[in-house]
């Protein structure tokens, strides 16, 4: 059995989350964990060991320099081991992807989501493909609401194929715009969510954010914008070529996709594919990638998104 002989005091926040997460910390690095006053005290094998005490140094080392350390980071570097990611935990942690809309803060809960993040700051166009429940249209809407709050950008187009799951369109009441709102549900929520109802239909109502079907980008430039593309996957090659050739000067671009749900008849026409396959190695464009790992959903989406895909091979 190994020790670690804790600082009281500035060990004291780190401890109450080891505390927390202990069951989770012992079957990631198969170890038993122990604590006596200022002696955490652990046992495995030696390379278990040795993993959990350069896991715990970096932890010490991150939560010594950032005030700001918490459970959502501590989460994230447990995901980090899981995946093989144990070196970047220093550098990673200690480079903040938070979201600030209006003192709200929005944080990454994965390390896929913060690559995420940081890849939609730092490049004009951004595609990320997962399935459900990984935050894709959350962060986007985050994102964008951020670069306009800060007027860094002038408005939000929010746009989506308009494409019938098993549903039709004409029968639903109303005008076309009623008949479309549904479809944007999703963007509406996490608009309310993050700004509130009044703030949302404000802003809509004065053109700010601007919330439309794709067949409405045909023949548009749009500047000064921060354009999100939701449900990419039910694009055709067509659509998806109008779509990313519609950006203009100072204005960028995120593009979510699950390639799991599909609505056009045939699938191997989503736009998605070829757009991934010809624009990956572009310079300014980045691929991100979610999984079943980074769903933040109830703990049953996770494991039910498995068990799909596990059936589908």
């Amino acid at each position: 059995m190994e020790e670690i002989t804790l600082q009281v005091g500035k060990s004291d926040n780190l401890l109450a989350l080891l505390d927390k997460n202990q069951s989770r910390i012992e079957k990631i690095f198969n170890i038993t964990i122990s604590r006596r006053g200022d002696k955490l005290m652990f046992d495995g094998d030696l390379k278990s060991r040795k993993l959990f005490k350069k896991f715990f140094s970096s932890l010490l080392k991150v939560a010594d320099i950032s005030p700001s350390f918490n459970g959502n980071d501590f989460k994230i570097s447990l995901n980090m081991v899981r995946d093989g990611n144990i070196k970047l935990i220093e550098t990673e942690l200690l480079q903040s992807q938070k979201i600030v809309l209006n003192g709200k803060s929005v944080f990454p809960k994965t390390f896929n989501q913060k690559t995420y993040i940081k890849a939609a700051f730092e490049h004009d166009l951004t595609f990320v493909i997962g399935p459900a429940g990984t935050g894709k249209t959350f962060l986007a809407v985050a994102i964008a609401l951020h670069h306009l709050l800060s007027k860094k950008l002038e408005r939000i187009v929010l746009t989506r194929p308009v494409v019938e799951a098993g549903e039709n369109l004409g029968f639903l009441p109303g005008d076309i715009q009623q008949k479309v709102n549904p479809y944007f549900r999703p963007l509406y929520d996490s608009l309310y969510y993050l700004i509130g109802f009044e703030k949302t239909s404000e802003l809509i109502e004065k053109e700010i954010i601007e919330v439309a079907p794709l067949a409405y980008m045909r023949g548009r430039t749009i500047n000064d914008a921060f354009i999100i593309l939701d449900e990419g996957q039910n694009t055709t090659n067509s659509q998806m070529q109008m779509f990313l050739t519609r950006f203009g000067s100072n204005s960028r671009v995120i593009v979510t996709a699950d390639i799991t749900q599909i609505d056009l008849q045939d699938r191997k026409k989503s736009g998605i594919f070829r757009a991934k396959r010809i624009l990956e190695n572009i310079d300014g464009i980045k691929m991100i990638n979610l999984k079943e790992k980074d769903v933040v959903r109830h703990d049953l989406v996770r494991k039910i998104i498995k068990a799909y895909e596990k059936e589908k091979k």
